[in-house]
């Protein structure tokens, strides 16, 4: 059996019910601890306007990068457990609305993946400020989405952009 070599991925944490903190410090905590992810770099945590309905309480986002020897959609399925071991509740919820966890894997090296399940690069990155300023802070200003380097998405940001967000 060969070895799935590991890949360095990136993932959004985002949270805005109950207490944020500890749900982003617990989801940290169980990628740290999973015997398949190592090398986790953690960015500050920031506190964000909502990006859908705007009746829910600000968020509070991060990301993290880390290599990990799990497939795509493995990654995926420890990433929903972390969720639901958190209280993410997902039958009845409105889009976009407030949760306890989100995780979101935003890179999976340097793949290009479509299936039901998984979109990645995330297809929304450049267009959320919650997520380019903590892949930034992680070094990946130079990674590409759709053309585009981070740093690039920021840029086009309109200024009304940079008064949702700030840092904690």
């Amino acid at each position: 059996m060969n070895k799935q070599t590991n890949q360095h991925c990136f993932v959004a944490l985002g949270s805005n019910l109950g207490d944020s903190r500890a749900y982003l410090d617990k989801a940290v905590r169980a990628l740290r601890e999973h015997p398949q992810i190592e090398k986790l770099q953690v960015s500050p945590y920031y506190q964000s306007k909502p990006h859908g309905p705007q009746d829910q309480p600000d968020y509070m986002n991060a990301a993290v990068s880390f290599d990990t020897s799990l497939a795509p959609e493995a990654l995926l399925d420890e990433l929903q457990k972390i969720e639901n071991d958190n209280q993410r509740v997902r039958a009845g919820v409105i889009r976009w609305g407030a949760r306890t966890l989100d995780l979101d894997l935003l890179f999976y090296a340097d793949e290009v993946i479509q299936s039901k399940r998984l979109s990645v690069p995330h297809p929304r990155i450049c267009e959320r400020i919650f997520v380019l300023l903590p892949l930034r802070d992680l070094g990946a200003a130079l990674k590409k989405v759709n053309h585009n380097t981070i740093e690039e998405c920021i840029a086009a940001l309109p200024p009304s952009a940079f008064r949702e967000i700030k840092p904690l």
